[in-house]
């Protein structure tokens, strides 16, 4: 079953978002297996994101890469909001 997952961390700004992009690109993880879709959106001060991914062990297995990632640039992602999809409507 695929999963919305929803990212609104408390402040993380477009500039935050850029550096994290550039450091998942560089370890090789810019394109997660099991991640079908990623948008990150909201003023700038204010980046949040959704993603959808073919599963919650997916999705696991990614953050498990990531969290570092964050930690080590003080960010904190705050608590996603992850709930099942029902529907996906491709073009």
């Amino acid at each position: 079953m695929s999963l919305a997952v929803y990212f609104h961390p408390p402040a993380v700004s477009t500039a935050n978002y850029d550096e994290i992009v550039k450091k998942l690109e560089a370890a090789g993880l810019a394109n997660p297996k099991g991640r079908s879709h990623h948008t990150a959106f909201g003023p700038k001060d204010a980046v949040m994101v959704y993603e959808v991914w073919d599963s919650q062990a997916d999705f696991e297995a990614f953050g498990a890469k990531l969290m570092p990632i964050l930690a080590a640039a003080g960010i904190d992602p705050g608590q996603p909001d992850v709930m099942p999809v029902h529907n996906i409507i491709q073009p």
